[in-house]
């Protein structure tokens, strides 16, 4: 294992949130769906890894529930077939989110895919403008409308 941390590949890491993913299957007319897209494309053709912590499935499910409950069960079939990589927390991840989530009064949520980020040496990206915002002191976050590979 290298100093990544534990099943974070060598090639560049992007940690992106439900909310970047969600614009993988919801209609083309979301902001940014573009980047997201991108995001994506890249993956598949292996020029970054996207790791996620496994709390994806939950979130991204219950908006696919609620949104979209007749397409739900296919959308999050189709995300769980793509390029992601859920990586189990360690202790100075969970650690590392809560001193974010404390400090920038964010959400242990957000600040979980954050810190997947940092301790990857990687970039989390959100198109939670708000998050972006309210943590603008700290490293490895991105908004997804700036995203340029």
């Amino acid at each position: 294992m290298d100093s990544r941390g534990p099943g974070i590949s060598p090639l560049r890491t992007v940690v992106p949130d439900a909310s970047v993913l969600l614009k993988w299957v919801l209609p083309q007319a979301e902001n940014d769906t573009r980047q997201a897209i991108a995001l994506r494309e890249a993956a598949i053709a292996k020029r970054l890894v996207l790791a996620v912590p496994p709390l994806w499935l939950y979130e991204v499910g219950n908006t696919l529930a609620r949104r979209y409950p007749d397409d739900a069960q296919v959308l999050l079939d189709a995300l769980r077939q793509g390029p992601l990589r859920a990586v189990e927390p360690t202790r100075a991840w969970l650690s590392k989110a809560l001193e974010l989530t404390t400090e920038h009064g964010v959400t242990f949520y957000d600040a979980s895919y954050h810190s997947l980020a940092l301790l990857s040496k990687g970039v989390f990206v959100t198109a939670d403008e708000r998050y972006v915002r309210k943590v603008a002191s700290e490293s490895h976050v991105l908004a997804l409308r700036d995203w340029v590979e």
